[in-house]
């Protein structure tokens, strides 16, 4: 099997690891953190160091890429700007738990992330390093943008689009045919019955505008 590398070691790392021993199509070498020390542990897996070193993991190591496990949209995109720049033959693998349920004609790109118990629905899109959070459910033929996330427990109903770095929270709903702009957070447990504007934070039920927001704006 091939070998691989994990970037980020917080709590989204662990959820990721899971998926990728579950599945066993790859052997996770170990993991690239930013923050924390070279040495350290993580469910078995030894952080390595941080982003400068998968240039030398790719060529004397043999890794073909890995995946970025940051919750945070924006930040999560910085990073895989970084990794891009750094090495840019480094391959982006998706993780999608086995107990997650993908019904036909979907299309998923590279980087993308789907937990247990997620459902993807038929006709949907779910385009670079988007995360599909633990129970998130996806209705047909909607499209998640780049880097747009689902919280746990989130419904989507058919036909909704979510603009890129988007983050719907925790129990949100939202309703058939809607978009959502891009840079835009939807609170927890939200009820969402028309269309959101880009960066704003909306919710309530149903979700109205509460602020607006900036790009790269903390909102876990």
């Amino acid at each position: 099997m091939d070998s691989i590398v994990i970037i980020g070691a917080s709590g989204h790392c662990k959820v990721i690891i899971d998926i990728i021993e579950k599945r066993n199509e790859y052997i996770i070498m170990g993991l690239i953190d930013s923050y924390k020390t070279a040495g350290e542990n993580i469910m078995g897996y030894p952080i390595l160091g941080n982003e400068s070193l998968i240039p030398d993991l790719l060529n004397t190591q043999k890794i073909i890429g890995g995946i970025i496990a940051i919750g945070d949209n924006w930040v999560r995109s910085e990073m895989c700007d970084i990794i891009k720049a750094l090495a840019p033959t480094f391959k982006f693998i998706p993780a999608i738990h086995p107990n997650a349920i993908l019904y036909n004609n979907l299309h998923i790109q590279e980087g993308v992330v789907i937990m247990a118990g997620a459902i993807v629905n038929s006709g949907s899109t779910i385009e670079a390093f988007c995360f599909l959070n633990t129970k998130a459910s996806l209705g047909h033929d909607s499209i998640m943008h780049p880097y747009a996330s689902l919280a746990p427990n989130v419904t989507i109903a058919g036909q909704v689009e979510i603009g890129a770095f988007s983050a719907i929270s925790i129990s949100a709903t939202i309703s058939n045919a809607i978009k959502i702009g891009i840079h835009t957070v939807i609170g927890a447990s939200a009820l969402v019955l028309k269309d959101v504007e880009d960066l704003v934070v909306a919710y309530g039920i149903p979700a109205k505008k509460i602020r607006s927001r900036r790009i790269g704006d903390v909102y876990l």
